[in-house]
């Protein structure tokens, strides 16, 4: 849900633009057999209540009060909520064609005549809308019910009994459309040609569904699924899926969870899972004990050395290859081998504070970045002569995921694959799922240990770029 009490944060001002091609020209990024998945469509759970009200706050409908289709007066989010649930659509899916046909959602000051026809519903090319015959479904109340109801009873329920709409769009049935052959490859699709049947109204839904809520998330996000409740982390592109508690809460206590829908998570391919908590000891067919720290696996050089650094036999785990094959090959663990599991030495005369493992000291330089990576480990006072004795190593930075911010700048940043990537808006961090209790306030030094990367799409949309008039 939805954090509508946010601390003050101005954003920095990116626009992203999107370019629409000229109606006639096909975009080779369209796949105009698949315009929408069948199980986005009908994703009931993709937004709550509170997420839709907040998401209309874009425009007038957020203070838009009217009669809905039984003459009781709603808010426009009680209406577009309503009609989703009783003929089970996404909201998101009525959002984007409110956006669609009149621009509603992002305007500020419709006409009374955008309110009247907002879903385009029964307005076709040559009707005119003072036609007598279609007045029962003038005003906004009715133009979401009507139109909902049509693609539930109607296309959907025709599709689902005979394979085909009224006007004969349904998947796997070859149809011209403005000169281009369209061969639907599921019902959503044929499902939105029935309801506008020309290509530069779908090219259009495509635009805003994919600008609205199409989101590539940066390595590091941790999702979890609003259903079963299973947490997932993205990383390079892939799903790994957290199978245990302690594995969650050894590697990623810290981290901020968002939630999505299944549908969200199964669009990206499956990873390896991540089974093991951190400093986990697992053994291999051959016998080599190994120590997990997160993806890599170090191999304890004899019985010797795993004995001296104080592990228990009783906690090692046996195992297969294929549960050892994810994890990177470290370096080895020996006797001479110091603090192979880390640690946290505070220099007694500074104060300073590193993390000393297999031999280097890594700087820490803020409490922020010794809370996030460290929480848990006790500090052990330690005099300057003996760190000496450890090479330093790189500082320690934040881990992929942290939302961080300087106190001194406006600027929002995501962590991923090491960098900063800039968030550019207040849209784009809610639209993300993130929320305001998740960012870390540190200082301008900790952040300025990540190069800068690309920024985070932004959900904005250019004003000048018309890409929402009504569909034909």
């Amino acid at each position: 849900m939805i954090n509508k009490l946010r601390p003050t944060i101005v954003f920095v001002t990116l626009l992203s633009l999107l370019f629409v091609p000229s109606l006639g020209s096909a975009d080779s990024s369209i796949n105009y057999n698949m315009l929408v998945a069948d199980s986005d469509m009908l994703d009931t759970h993709a937004m709550d209540f509170d997420e839709l009200e907040y998401f209309l706050r874009r425009g007038y409908l957020s203070e838009y009060e009217t009669d809905n289709v039984d003459d009781v007066e709603q808010t426009a989010a009680e209406i577009i909520w309503d009609a989703s649930m009783e003929f089970e659509f996404n909201p998101q899916f009525l959002l984007v064609l409110l956006q669609r046909e009149q621009s509603l959602i992002e305007d500020d000051s419709p006409s009374d005549d955008q309110l009247a026809w907002a879903m385009g519903y029964a307005v076709c090319d040559d009707c005119a809308k003072d036609d007598p015959q279609i007045q029962k479904y003038k005003g906004f109340g009715n133009q979401v019910y009507y139109a909902a109801k049509r693609i539930r009873e109607s296309y959907l329920d025709d599709l689902d009994s005979r394979g085909y709409t009224v006007t004969s769009m349904g998947p796997g049935i070859e149809k011209e459309i403005d000169g281009m052959t369209i061969i639907p490859e599921n019902n959503a699709t044929a499902v939105l040609y029935t309801y506008t049947p020309h290509l530069h109204g779908n090219e259009n839904f495509v635009y805003i569904w994919r600008n609205w809520f199409e989101h590539v998330y940066p390595t590091g996000t941790l999702i979890q699924d609003e259903e079963s409740g299973g947490i997932w982390y993205i990383q390079f592109g892939r799903r790994r899926a957290i199978t245990s508690a302690t594995a969650y809460y050894t590697r990623f206590g810290n981290q901020p969870l968002i939630t999505a829908s299944a549908t969200t998570i199964e669009q990206y391919p499956l990873g390896d899972p991540i089974s093991f908590p951190n400093y986990s000891l697992l053994r291999a067919p051959t016998g080599t004990v190994f120590l997990i720290v997160d993806d890599t696996r170090r191999g304890f050089a004899s019985s010797d050395a795993l004995r001296l650094i104080g592990f228990n036999q009783d906690e090692i785990i046996d195992v297969e290859w294929a549960d050892l094959d994810p994890y990177e090959e470290g370096e080895p663990i020996t006797v001479e081998t110091e603090y192979a599991s880390g640690a946290l030495l505070q220099d007694s005369t500074t104060g300073g504070v590193y993390y000393v493992e297999n031999g280097l000291k890594h700087p820490i330089v803020s409490r922020e970045l010794m809370d996030v990576n460290f929480a848990g480990f006790a500090l052990i006072p330690t005099s300057p002569e003996l760190l000496e004795e450890h090479e330093t190593g790189d500082y320690v930075d934040f881990p992929d995921g942290s939302l961080i911010i300087d106190g001194q700048s406006p600027a929002v940043f995501v962590i991923s694959e090491g960098l900063r990537r800039l968030i550019p808006d207040e849209d784009t961090f809610l639209t993300y799922g993130w929320s305001w209790d998740d960012i870390i306030w540190t200082n301008e030094r900790s952040v300025g240990l990540h190069a800068l990367g690309e920024p985070i799409t932004s959900t904005e949309i250019d004003e000048e770029e018309d890409l929402t008039q009504a569909s034909e």
